[in-house]
């Protein structure tokens, strides 16, 4: 029994041999922990092009199917790696939320529909071949990522996932019942058991401590459905009346019921249209991509390993965030990339093996051909991931600042950080300042703290004189003492 519980030092190394028994469920969290972002794009984007419901409903159960396939292989290419393409770094691969505000966009300008998604296939095509040829140029491309750089790049990724993890922890922004006592004591919970297993708790039960406190989620959330009423009223303002809602923690067996056990996902679910009018907002969105994609490399290396990411690592993860958006796009799923989520889960704890997190990877191609399991993990309650997601989030943050303060503190390296922050960031999160300026501006700006914050520190970077080196600092200060020493005596 001590054995089973006993967490393998493998789990440690990126390349060990880990037990498959314990592989598994470490692998597994690393799906719970990012199965709903997975899937979430998607549904906003079809909602957006009118492809949700009706006679497009099919349509859209088979994308969601082919985001989860996607999501696996995807990560499988990037943990292992063909050739140039994956950086064999410990990242889970997901659909991108970062194209949301674009995707929108270009929703409206071509009406909707079938075209307008066809389009954004048609950009999400060349889009990531043209991410992967950026992928191929990123090592002369790296002394424009210093640490200073890339920790805030990825300090910005933590705070701007802070705020999802919130929502998520009140039981999700969307939910009629968000913010209820209900859905903060479930979330509460699942914080408590995960800190109680990660600090108590020894070997595997502490590595699994994520995956344990949602379980204990799940469990109380059935409990609670056994007690307490599941369904609640609200006003509604524009009917003048009462409506019934079913609460945000309540299990939905039914859906896991009705989902099949099998199914082949489709390749070329909807035909691909080549616009100029989506093409060009989404080339400028995968420069950022890249960036992003840079940053988070950068944050699990420094959470996992202690280090600094190689030019391989940066350059092959890159490539293979390209590669994957456009086989992602053959089959009607949104452009894929590295998700923050997990690069939180990793800088949380330490395991950074690929064997289970390939499990993880393997366990979403099985949902993707297998929807009942898929219906599974979707029907988590919000406030059951939030409660893990504000721990993670905050992680990627800790990560930002331990990549940040790899070099010393100097005026100029503080005045990248703070600016980055204070404009780039401040920038991003409150969209409504940038509401003259064209609308591609308010695309690549709007709605997400990190592109502006990335732009600013890079541009920053190049225009601010460098630090005099150490030993030229040291003999300027002795000449400035001597210099002082002399007056003083004069003036005596």
């Amino acid at each position: 029994m001590k054995k089973i519980f006993s967490l393998s030092k493998e789990a440690f190394k990126f390349d060990g041999k880990m037990p498959i028994y314990q592989a598994i469920p470490l692998g597994l969290q690393h799906v719970l922990a990012m199965f709903v972002g997975n899937l979430t794009p998607l549904l906003i984007i079809t909602s957006t092009c009118g492809l949700a419901g009706g006679e497009f409903a099919d349509l859209q159960l088979s994308l969601l199917q082919n985001a989860m396939l996607i999501a696996g292989l995807v990560t499988l290419l990037q943990l292992f790696s063909i050739g140039p393409i994956g950086g064999k770094v410990p990242i889970i691969m997901g659909t991108s939320s970062g194209f949301i505000g674009v995707f929108k966009s270009v929703a409206g300008t071509m009406g909707g529909g079938v075209i307008a998604y066809g389009a954004i296939m048609g950009a999400s095509l060349i889009g990531g071949v043209f991410e992967a040829v950026l992928g191929f140029f990123l090592k002369p491309l790296r002394r424009f990522f210093p640490s200073v750089v890339t920790g805030t790049v990825v300090l910005s990724i933590g705070l701007s996932l802070i705020s999802v993890g919130i929502n998520s922890f009140g039981g999700g922004q969307t939910a009629k019942d968000f913010g209820s006592v209900e859905n903060l004591l479930l979330a509460l919970f699942v914080l408590l058991v995960i800190l109680g297993f990660k600090h108590f708790g020894k070997g595997f039960l502490s590595s699994s401590s994520i995956l344990i406190g949602i379980i204990c989620g799940y469990i109380a959330a059935f409990i609670m459905g056994q007690i307490l009423p599941k369904t609640g009223l609200f006003f509604d303002a524009e009917t003048q009346a009462y409506i019934e809602y079913t609460k945000g923690w309540v299990l939905n067996w039914q859906k896991v019921a009705d989902a099949p056990w099998f199914a082949i996902p489709k390749l070329m679910p909807v035909k691909p249209v080549f616009d100029l009018r989506a093409i060009i907002p989404v080339l400028i969105m995968f420069i950022v991509t890249a960036v992003e994609t840079v940053g988070d490399i950068s944050g699990v290396t420094e959470g996992g390993f202690g280090r600094e990411a190689t030019d391989k690592e940066l350059s092959g993860g890159v490539i293979c965030d390209g590669v994957g958006s456009t086989i992602a796009a053959a089959f009607g799923v949104l452009p894929n990339t590295s998700f923050s989520q997990n690069v939180g889960l990793v800088a949380m704890t330490k395991v950074v093996n690929r064997i289970a997190l390939s499990t993880g990877a393997i366990f979403l191609v099985l949902c993707g051909l297998c929807p009942k399991l898929g219906a599974l993990v979707s029907i988590m309650p919000q406030s059951v991931l939030g409660g893990a997601a504000v721990m993670m989030f905050s992680s990627i943050i800790v990560s930002g600042i331990q990549l940040i303060t790899k070099t010393p503190l100097t005026p100029r390296n503080l005045s990248i950080v703070s600016v980055s922050l204070g404009v780039g960031y401040g920038m991003g999160a409150n969209m409504d300042i940038l509401a003259k300026t064209p609308e591609i501006v308010r695309l690549i700006f709007g709605g997400s703290g990190i592109v502006p914050a990335a732009i600013v520190a890079i541009i920053l970077n190049i225009i601010l004189p460098k630090d005099k080196p150490v030993a030229e600092n040291v003999v300027e200060n002795v000449v400035e003492n001597v210099i002082e020493n002399k007056e003083n005596k004069a003036e005596e």
